[in-house]
């Protein structure tokens, strides 16, 4: 499929496009709307937090830390620490409605943990996740409120001070020493000094580490330490519903399955649907693209009589025009239009096709031979009480001089059907027929039979044997493939000269640049194509007369 087919698709589908995603965004939108807002706060933590002011840590240090960290994760949403937090806050639900909404992670490559929670409240959500770190520092060794603990420490703050002491009185005694060294005068004296004086600082060496490693437990030296550093904020805007990326999400999932269902049906439908498709499946030439007629009504029509200027009129001036230069060689003046089944706009054809020729100065009669269903008497608002079953039906040679009747359009003149009769395809088959279609084809310059589907009935193929060429008009959106391609052949078996196909109620969507390019080509500004002039020669040229016309017999031109 080329790229251009796949334009025309989306093209024709573009009702069934625009409206499922308008479907899916409103619909997201109004369950957006009516979804409650939630709000989201967050606690961070950190484990082991003398580490970041500590200038020898190492690499085992850290590693336990995240380890640590790991274990806070898991614990933070367990049922202890979860109803703790209920029953300290009041809230009215149950620790597993609580993990649903709490969020513990590790901050990737670091000691940090964060409590999130979701909560339609924004405060109750801060409150939520503080309290969540709270207990869980209370479950942690260094808890405030352990009493083991708060003996160490108060044990550690003695020794702390009796170091302090001991360090502050040795160095003093060290600065004397050192004063008495500079008055000694004895080199015995002078070794007994320095000897006091490196005892005293070897002394003043270790307590100084010991003071270290005490004031470093003190501080929370230990990697399993936890601490608050970022305390839940009350959030100023809900995390949910984000109601504008679930439109657009929505919109995009609507817009995709509708692409998807167009296509689907695009491949599911086997009706020809341009142009295009009558070439690939047909083989045959399009000799018209007939926008569709809006008007209801037999009396709207006849659009090449009510608007003459229209695109439709022009539309039917080109079908014209091109089965003049398709017939150049052998000039068929009498046409036969048919369809594969009803309903495909044959005989709006035949009726506005006639006007046409008539209006380039061609002497035209229309014939409506479709014996089951006529419609030309409607269509040009004649009577049907006479016509062509009354001219086959009569005794003598068939004569249609009583039976056609003038219209309008000047050099127009139609043969309605008359009575529908019980047995159509024979008296449609018949020698009278015949000699009916020869008469009215050498006494005018057009002889247009509007026959029976071609796949209805058998009244098409007999009458296609009679005639110099057929057009089968096929129906947008309606013909199927397969029965235009049993069309064809029907026509073939019976050795009907197919001029061409008129492709018929073609949209604004479907017709593209088939609407036409001959239209450019031939028409002039007046909307006529060409000159009467030129169209009138072109019709008088000398018919080459086949073997029905000759001998009568059940033989129509050749070839397709």
């Amino acid at each position: 499929m080329a790229l251009r087919q796949y334009v025309s698709v989306v093209w024709r589908w573009l009702w069934l496009i625009l409206l499922a995603t308008g479907i899916a965004a409103a619909s997201s939108y109004w369950a957006s709307r009516s979804m409650p807002f939630v709000f989201q706060s967050s606690t961070t933590l950190m484990v082991g937090q003398a580490m970041i002011q500590d200038p020898n840590v190492t690499s085992q240090d850290i590693m336990l830390s995240q380890q640590l960290a790991q274990t806070y994760v898991q614990m933070a949403t367990r049922q202890p620490i979860l109803q703790a937090t209920i029953d300290a806050l009041g809230l009215g639900t149950s620790w597993t409605e609580l993990k649903e909404r709490v969020n513990v992670s590790l901050v990737q490559g670091t000691q940090l943990l964060q409590i999130s929670v979701l909560d339609t409240s924004p405060q109750r959500a801060a409150a939520t996740a503080d309290e969540i770190a709270r207990q869980l520092v209370l479950q942690s060794p260094t808890a405030p409120e352990d009493a083991e603990r708060e003996k160490h420490r108060q044990f550690v703050e003695k020794q702390i001070a009796d170091l302090q002491a001991k360090i502050e009185a040795a160095q003093a005694q060290t600065a004397e020493l050192e004063q008495s060294l500079g008055e000694a005068f004895s080199a015995r004296q002078i070794q007994d000094l320095q000897g006091q004086i490196n005892v005293l600082q070897n002394q003043i060496t270790t307590w100084q580490a010991n003071y270290a490693q005490l004031l470093n437990f003190m501080e929370g030296g230990s990697p399993n330490y936890l601490t608050v550093i970022e305390p839940a904020q009350v959030p100023a805007k809900a995390v949910s519903p984000r109601t504008v990326m679930n439109v657009l999400l929505a919109a995009m999932v609507g817009l995709i399955l509708a692409v998807g269902a167009a296509f689907l049906l695009e491949y599911l439908d086997d009706t020809i649907k341009s142009p295009d498709d009558v070439v690939a499946t047909l083989e045959l030439t399009p000799l018209g693209a007939i926008p569709r007629i809006r008007d209801e009504g037999y009396e709207n029509k006849l659009v090449a009589v009510r608007s003459p200027r229209s695109p439709t009129s022009e539309a039917y001036r080109t079908l014209r025009t091109n089965i003049q230069f398709s017939t150049l060689d052998q000039p068929a003046r009498t046409l036969l239009v048919t369809s594969p089944n009803s309903v495909e706009g044959k005989s709006v054809t035949s009726a506005n096709l006639a006007v046409t020729m008539a209006q380039a100065g061609l002497k035209t009669v229309l014939v409506d031979s479709d014996l089951r269903r006529p419609v030309q008497h409607k269509l040009f608002g004649l009577s049907n009480q006479s016509g062509l079953t009354n001219a086959l039906l009569q005794e003598g040679q068939p004569s249609p001089d009583d039976h056609l009747q003038a219209t309008e359009v000047e050099n127009l003149q139609v043969l309605t059907s008359g009575p529908i009769p019980p047995n159509p395809s024979e008296l449609l088959g018949s020698r009278r027929m015949r000699s009916l279609v020869q008469r009215l084809g050498e006494e005018n310059d057009v002889l247009i039979l509007d026959s029976p589907p071609i796949l209805a009935v058998t009244d098409a193929s007999v009458l296609a044997t009679q005639v110099d060429g057929v057009l089968l008009v096929t129906d947008i959106g309606r013909t199927r493939r397969a029965l235009a391609v049993r069309a064809r052949d029907t026509l073939g078996n019976v050795g009907a000269n197919i001029l061409g196909v008129v492709v018929n109620r073609l949209s604004a969507r479907t017709s593209g640049y088939y609407h036409y390019h001959y239209h450019h080509r031939y028409y002039s500004s007046d909307g006529n194509s060409g000159s009467k002039e030129n169209e009138a020669r072109w019709w008088q040229r000398p018919r080459q007369r086949t073997r029905a016309t000759e001998t009568g017999e059940d033989a129509g031109p050749k070839g397709r």
